[in-house]
């Protein structure tokens, strides 16, 4: 794997985790709030050009989303069974601040170090996650 693809997965690992919860959430909550149509109504021409049907809809919709879904969780795994791969003391933090979405600043604050050093820190890291030749087993 290229290290800006690397790199970019790192970057957004934060937010597809919350994304996934949310997601994953939501999906249970399909159908609230609409109803079928009875009687005269249901009699009535639909309009065309897409369904009509406000469940149907949605379940397109929510399938949609649930294949993004999908996609993130590879990508989550992808960095997930790199993480091993990080071992020294300084990168296993800055990776973990990283992954929890805080920038270099921040972390370099919370370090006591200053965030050209998390930046060549988070490159080190980097490095050997997109490296990556074989990944050891997580005890």
């Amino acid at each position: 794997m290229k290290k800006e693809e690397m790199e970019q997965l790192v970057k957004d690992y934060h937010w597809m985790i919350n994304s996934v919860k949310v997601i994953r959430e939501g999906m249970n909550e399909v159908g609230e709030g609409m109803t079928a149509r009875y009687g005269m109504e249901a009699a009535m021409p639909k309009a065309v050009g897409r369904p009509s049907d406000p469940i149907y809809r949605e379940f397109n919709r929510r399938e949609k989303r649930l294949k993004k879904v999908y996609e993130y969780e590879k990508k989550i795994q992808l960095v997930q069974e790199r993480i091993p791969l990080i071992t020294e003391d300084r990168e296993v933090e800055v990776l973990h601040w990283l992954l929890e979405g805080k920038s270099l600043r921040w972390i370099g604050r919370h370090m006591q170090v200053s965030d050209r050093q998390i930046g060549r820190i988070k490159d080190a890291i980097i490095e050997k996650m997109s490296q990556m030749s074989h990944v050891p087993q997580m005890s």
